[in-house]
Order: C-alpha cells, then structure tokens, then sequence
C-alpha cells in the first residue's frame, strides 16, 4: 500500500517534527535505539548520526518501506525489520524508543504505551510525534468523499487514519507508568510548492488506503473530486500553498537510580 517515493516528496516537512522530537531526548550514550513504524529508513538514520555508538534498529510493517530502508543497511550498526510494531517485542532493554507519525493508524494506542515503558532500560526514553488534523478539510472531504453513494460501497471499510489524542491523555497515561513526561502540541503551517500539493501530499499518507482499494480508473475519478475540494480549501498563493498541520508530541523518560536528575511533567502549545 505505502509508495517511498511519493512519502519522500515532502520529505522536509515531514522530518522537521521528527528532528524536534527527538530534539528533546537527553540520553547521552545510548546502546539500544528502536525507531518504531521507520518507514523508509531516512530518519532512522539520522537517529544513528546523532548516537554512532549505538546499535539502531528500524522497525515497519510495509514490505514497500523495509525494502526501501534496506538499501540503508550499509550504515554501521543500523539494521531494519518488517514486523507490525502492535507484536513486536525486542530483545532485550531498549535506551531510546521513538516513533514517528505512525500511531495515528493504530486503534486504541494509547494502550500500547505501558507496554513499551516495559521495554525501556533505567534512565531510558520513549519519544513519539503523531498528526492531530483530522478536522482539517484534508481529512473531512475525504471521509465525506468515502461515504458518499459513489464510493460507500468501495471504501467503507478503509482504515483511514484515527489522530492523536489530546496531549493530557499521553501525560495521564505515561506518568502512570513511572515516567517524566513533556506532552506539547504544534501547529505548522508548511507552504507547499507545486501543482496541487496537498493532493500530493495526501497521496504519500492520508490517501493511501483509498489508493490501494480503487483500480487505475476509480482512483483517476476519485483524485479529480478530491483535488478540487483541496484547490477551494486550499488555494494557493503567489508565494505558495499554505498547509496548516497539527501535530501533538510526548516524550516519556523512565527514571534511572536515585541519583538520577529528577524532572517535571509538562503540557504546553507551541506555534510555528
């Protein structure tokens, strides 16, 4: 279902909340990194950059996507594995865990967290980012669209994506399980070039489900519907198109021995 290439498009964008989150991950020398739902690879890799000694380890359950992120392997101590991140489990102790705009596919995530605390080492950290736009008319006309009389019958069982929950729900949940918790949201406004870029970027996530459903034709028919809803909700302007995009941000630290540096939990907004 998941296209690389189409997923890289906006591939700036799409690594600047990543950078932001992981950003706020204070582990030091970490030995074990897991990057959860890694899709191609490319911000795995990154993670590798920031700790050289660690022993990195990608995650995704897209044969499209760990094919992809495989031609990264030469790298030293990074590896990849296709596996549904709701079943797998590591080996051993993880020092960093981050996933990266992947949960909002998963029903009923929030319950996946303690289990995933389970698996950090003392003093280690899980970090996440996931969008929380499904209000915006990107997500609306298309749910709209899907259930309408043309494409119910086609696309009433699609999985579309199911957002983000508040960033209190995260905090409750991981100060539960023992952590230090910073939980903000951001709203981006990406300005995006091109003909029809939020088809297009649409195209890498949001409507891949209904992609892989329709054939060549039903999907022409369905894009030229979307795309004019997209070009009246977002019009473009002499400089480009204006892409407002909400994103909601945990990172969970679970505490090391008693010497270790005792934090706060945080809820904040942040705007860029």
């Amino acid at each position: 279902m998941w296209d690389p290439g189409q997923y890289r498009r906006f591939a700036g964008e799409r690594a600047r909340p990543f950078a932001e989150l992981t950003a706020r991950i204070g582990a030091g020398e970490p030995r074990t990194v897991v990057d959860l739902g890694c899709g191609p690879g490319d911000l795995t890799v990154d993670l590798s950059r920031r700790w050289p000694g660690a022993a990195v380890h990608g995650v995704d359950s897209s044969a499209e996507m760990i094919e992809a992120a495989r031609n990264l392997e030469e790298q030293p101590a990074i590896s990849f594995e296709l596996a549904d991140l709701r079943d797998w489990e590591p080996a051993c102790p993880v020092d960093v865990i981050t996933c990266n705009a992947v949960l909002q596919w998963v029903p009923g995530h929030l319950g996946l967290l303690p289990r995933w605390v389970s698996w950090l080492s003392a003093g280690g950290w899980l970090a996440f980012q996931l969008p929380g736009n499904f209000d915006q008319p990107s997500h609306t006309a298309l749910a709209e669209m899907a259930a309408s009389p043309r494409w119910r019958s086609l696309l009433g069982a699609s999985a579309f994506t199911r957002q983000a929950g508040d960033p209190a729900e995260y905090l409750d949940s991981l100060t539960a399980a023992g952590c230090q918790v910073d939980a903000w949201e951001t709203t981006y406004l990406h300005v995006l070039s091109g003909a029809d870029p939020v088809v297009e970027w649409a195209k890498g996530t949001a409507l891949r489900p209904v992609l892989a459903v329709l054939d060549d034709a039903q999907a022409a028919e369905f894009l030229a519907g979307y795309r004019e809803r997209m070009r009246k909700a977002y019009p473009a302007r002499p400089f480009g198109t204006v892409l407002p995009f909400r994103r909601v941000f945990v990172v969970a630290h679970r505490p090391g021995d008693a010497s270790a540096e005792r934090g706060t939990s945080l809820v904040g907004r942040s705007g860029h």
